[in-house]
């Protein structure tokens, strides 16, 4: 029980004829673009791990890796 080529087909001529063929192509090259960067963004942050002793910055506290709230300075 797939998809046949005919209701493929049946799907993509109501899809022109609801959003027109500029808007499709629109559609299109926008979510290109965000798999794009999206997959940019994994390449760039798979090298970067964070330090055993940094602090992180959540909702204005700075907590330890142990997340023990830490009073601001």
């Amino acid at each position: 029980m797939g998809i046949s080529i005919t209701k493929l087909l049946i799907v993509l001529g109501i899809a022109i004829v609801i959003f027109g063929t500029k808007r499709l192509r629109n559609i299109g090259t926008d979510l290109g673009g965000a798999i794009k960067n999206f997959r940019t963004a994994l390449k760039e942050g798979e090298g970067e791990k964070p330090a055993e002793d940094e602090e992180t910055v959540i909702d204005g506290e700075v907590t330890h890796k142990t997340n023990e709230k830490v009073k601001d300075v």
